[in-house]
């Protein structure tokens, strides 16, 4: 018997289509509003481009999506606006999400996110 796909499941689908919709209209905004406080950002930027990769299996995008999620949703367990604490939840549950999908983000997702970073002028 075969292995179900993710992609086969209209939950999950349905999921990943809501994550995607609110990483893709304010990661990147978010991120240039606050970029001096948040010290993973090149981590943070791999996993975006990651993730809009459709050459990433489908759980892996998931996975990744749902983490990028947290860091943009406006309520988490710590606020942001809190100095020194404020992103360390978000980098808990990014990093939970990198460490189970490590081997999924390559040279050309990293070198994506440094092309931001410098475009920002970040490094």
């Amino acid at each position: 018997m075969a292995n179900p796909s993710f992609e086969d499941d209209a939950a999950a689908q349905a999921q990943f289509d809501r994550d995607r919709a609110s990483v893709a209209g304010s990661l990147l905004p978010k991120l240039k509003r606050v970029l001096k406080h948040v010290p993973f950002a090149e981590d943070l930027l791999a996993a975006y481009y990651a993730a809009l990769d459709r050459r990433t299996p489908f759980h892996v995008r998931a996975t990744l999506l749902g983490a990028l999620a947290y860091f943009v949703l406006p309520f988490d367990l710590i606020p942001d606006m809190i100095v020194g604490l404020g992103y360390t939840d978000d980098a808990a549950v990014l990093y939970a999400a990198l460490r189970l999908v490590a081997g999924a983000i390559n040279d050309r997702h990293r070198e994506a996110a440094r092309a931001w970073l410098d475009d920002a002028g970040a490094n």
